[in-house]
């Protein structure tokens, strides 16, 4: 990966759907120089997927949860394919120390975070934060170059 790769991933987080025309302007190459990168790009899993970001705000998902689950009570198996099909909960971390699980969550109101704790509680101790700010809510990932020149 060159520095050419690397601001073409930088463009590519800010938009996404930036033409492949306004990149090859944007970084001074040809058309299909830009989408041979894009592509090998994608070919080592650098660039997993293009999507959209989402404000769970403006979907009426107003509250943020991070969530600690302990004393896991059933097999990692079942936990996990439970959190799968669980639509509130948008991130699910297996980690090490004390805590098996770190969950982020997102749900519309209160009634609705009790419900989620509700449906976690069968599956080990449950504890829950609700985020007040973000002051980093999310972050473009520039990688260093790799070029060995």
């Amino acid at each position: 990966m060159d520095d050419i790769d690397i601001k073409l991933i930088e463009l590519l987080q800010k938009n996404s759907r930036m033409t492949i025309s306004t990149l090859s302007k944007e970084l001074a190459l040809s058309r299909p120089s830009i989408t041979e990168r894009i592509l090998r790009l994608q070919e080592k899993n650098i660039i997993e997927e293009f999507t959209a970001r989402i404000s769970l705000k403006n979907i009426g998902k107003n509250i943020i949860l991070f969530m600690q689950l302990s004393s896991l009570k059933v097999s990692m198996d079942i936990f996990e394919e439970m959190v799968k099909k669980d639509e509130d909960i948008l991130e699910c971390h297996r980690v090490t120390g004390p805590i098996n699980y770190f969950i982020k969550a997102a749900v519309n109101n209160m009634d609705d975070m009790s419900f989620l704790i509700d449906r976690l509680l069968p599956y080990g101790d449950v504890n829950t934060s609700v985020v007040l700010k973000s002051p980093v809510s999310y972050r473009h990932i520039i990688p260093k170059s790799t070029n060995m020149r």
